[in-house]
């Protein structure tokens, strides 16, 4: 039984002693490129401790999720075009590095190997496990197209962001984690749960990351604070206060959304100020708890290894201690 930190290295190495350069190169180059980048491995990292919760053996599913982590990694990819970002993880993006073609054709290969590496199972055992991965992929880009049409709408309402963050972030935590129990054979309630859980703490993580964005020490955090509301992004602090907040406060921030010119100082304060006098900083964090005591409760009822289990109440607890 191997402990989180343990898995983490096995993670490492696997991708490390991989080759993902075949020809043409020009194609490969780039996947190599996003997988060297690094990152936390969460996704392979929780497929295989739910694997060892429920007693599997975890070599047998080393590829699955070198797969989970392939196709993840692929969307950062396709997300950065997207978004014309400049930087992932302190490098430059594929489509900066190379140019947007190839970023674009390396992410489809990318998608192609994920589905590769994941079917490397139990050959009885791969009809549900690619039904899995297929609900799971179809649903994180269902997420990232109501983000983005969010993006035009001013009347978005709670549940529907709720909806839009399970599928874009949650749904690949818990799916990894539920690949794991299907490939350790666990019984249908278990895998339900465990997949519960990554749903309840994955969306716990994102309210937490959006509340952070704004009200986050930038040391801490690691990233600079603000830039949600520099770009007017729909998350729960804006969409509670356009709902709920007084026609004065709800006319003030609509402006700002608007506005074209600005420092950007002037608008995080003044949209903190707003979001401070309506609680909605309280609010969000309410809702943040509420998600993770849920998690909790679904992992208190699976029956697994209880030293596997705690580990994984430990890592749940740890992500969402990323305070200020």
């Amino acid at each position: 039984m191997l402990s989180i930190d343990d898995v983490q290295k096995l993670i490492t190495s696997e991708i490390k002693n991989t080759n993902f350069i075949k020809k043409p190169s020009n194609l490969y180059e780039p996947i190599e490129y996003t997988m060297e980048m690094g990152g936390k491995r969460v996704r392979p990292l929780l497929c295989l401790m739910a694997v060892q919760l429920f007693g599997g053996d975890i070599s047998k599913a080393i590829k699955p999720a070198l797969g989970l982590e392939v196709f993840h990694n692929f969307t950062l990819l396709h997300d950065d075009i997207m978004d014309n970002a400049d930087v992932r993880r302190n490098m430059p993006t594929v489509h900066k590095k190379w140019n947007e073609n190839v970023g674009i054709l390396s992410g489809d290969a990318m998608l192609i190997n994920a589905y590769q590496y994941i079917a490397q199972c139990n050959n009885k055992m791969l009809p549900e496990i690619l039904d899995l991965f297929n609900e799971v992929a179809l649903g994180v880009c269902e997420g990232q197209q109501y983000d983005m049409d969010f993006e035009n709408r001013m009347d978005v309402t709670v549940d529907e962001y709720l909806e839009m963050i399970r599928l874009k972030t949650a749904i690949l935590l818990a799916g990894s984690l539920k690949m794991g129990a299907l490939l350790a054979n666990a019984d249908e309630k278990d895998a339900q749960l465990i997949y519960d859980f990554g749903i309840n703490i994955g969306i716990a993580f994102q309210l937490q990351d959006d509340y952070l964005d704004t009200f986050g020490d930038q040391k801490s955090f690691g990233k600079k604070i603000g830039g949600d509301i520099i770009a007017n992004k729909k998350t729960f602090l804006l969409i509670t206060t356009l709902n709920n907040a007084t026609l004065e406060d709800q006319t003030t921030l609509k402006s700002w959304i608007k506005a074209d010119n600005f420092s950007e100082d002037e608008k995080i304060n003044a949209v903190k100020s707003i979001y401070t006098k309506n609680l909605v900083d309280e609010s969000s964090q309410k809702l943040m708890d509420k998600y993770y005591n849920n998690a909790m409760e679904n992992i208190a009822q699976i029956n697994g290894n209880k030293v596997i289990k705690s580990e994984l109440i430990h890592f749940a607890t740890k992500l969402m201690k990323r305070n200020n």
